[in-house]
């Protein structure tokens, strides 16, 4: 009886105990025009992210131009891994292409593989959201050129809580895929 009683005070201080933070998830808005690319499936490499924006804590900038993380919020998944999920989303949705994020669930290899290397992101002081950095496109069957480039992707917030730096997130994604799709219709 008596380590029942102790079983039962240890769980509940556990349960006291647990993670009262709040979690967020990046979600790109709804697509709805798909374009034909000169390739039909793709195959999007992990995304790359700078050390704060690999952090489970969400981070803005204060008016002296720190990162700080917000208080009480998290990421509700991996960043990297949220990152390269919404960004694959985003490609399939507003394109006829197979996509899916690596490791390449097919028999069939893709066609094309995509790497994302993002050089910041961040959630300014002053309202906006920043997205910068690069895209490579490889091909696997020569279907296409291989490609480099830059993009600067720069998203309005209504302010700096964690849901509004979700929703840029998952705006300014979405603006990152469709200059992706635009890359390989041309």
């Amino acid at each position: 009886m008596r380590l029942s009683l102790f079983m039962l005070s240890v769980l509940i201080g556990l349960t006291a105990c647990g993670d009262k933070k709040a979690r967020f998830l990046i979600s790109p808005p709804e697509t709805t025009a798909q374009a034909r690319l000169r390739v039909a499936s793709i195959e999007v490499r992990d995304v790359s992210l700078p050390a704060y924006a690999s952090a489970s804590e969400i981070v803005v900038e204060d008016a002296t131009g720190a990162l700080r993380p917000v208080p009480k919020a998290i990421w509700a998944d991996d960043p990297a891994r949220g990152v390269t999920g919404a960004l694959a989303r985003s490609l399939g949705a507003a394109s006829t292409s197979t996509v899916a994020a690596e490791p390449w669930p097919l028999n069939d290899a893709p066609q094309a593989r995509l790497q994302v290397r993002i050089d910041q992101m961040i959630a300014k002081f002053d309202g906006g959201f920043q997205l910068e950095g690069q895209f490579a496109i490889s091909s696997t069957q020569g279907a296409v050129s291989d490609s480099l480039s830059r993009f600067e992707i720069s998203v309005p917030m209504a302010d700096l809580t964690p849901a509004s730096v979700a929703a840029a997130t998952g705006v300014a994604l979405d603006q990152l895929a469709a200059k992706i799709v635009a890359k390989l219709k041309a």
